[in-house]
């Protein structure tokens, strides 16, 4: 059993920097990608961006001016950055495991964490 737990900023004013960091219990980071998914209130999910185990990264291309993904396999860690928000990222934040590399349509995801919630807001 994989256990994922996001952890971060849960409040923040526009054009703040939002980082979030997912911790990961007992697994291998090889062979999988690790991925960070939204949804907006009212919204479907949304890719936001993911790192494989060599750092290579896929972004979502709206996002990826403002957007850094990143992991760090001697904490077990994988984070989440992204720079001046805006009230359109407010939206329930969620880490998964995806075992495929098909971006950003197909692949299946087998683990999830719980999603934390992030408002942006003056």
């Amino acid at each position: 059993q994989v256990h994922l737990q996001p952890w971060g900023t849960a409040l923040l004013k526009p054009s703040e920097t939002l980082s979030l960091t997912c911790d990961v219990s007992d697994t291998s980071f090889s062979g999988y990608q690790w991925t960070w998914i939204r949804q907006a209130p009212g919204k479907g999910l949304e890719c936001v961006g993911e790192v494989t185990p060599t750092g290579g990264t896929n972004y979502n291309p709206s996002l990826s001016s403002r957007l850094t993904v990143s992991l760090d396999t001697s904490k077990k860690q994988f984070s989440l950055t992204l720079n001046s928000v805006t009230a359109a990222d407010t939206a329930v934040y969620y880490c998964a495991r995806r075992l495929t590399d098909y971006w950003p349509h197909g692949g299946a995801f087998d683990f999830w964490g719980l999603g934390t919630l992030v408002t942006v807001s003056s």
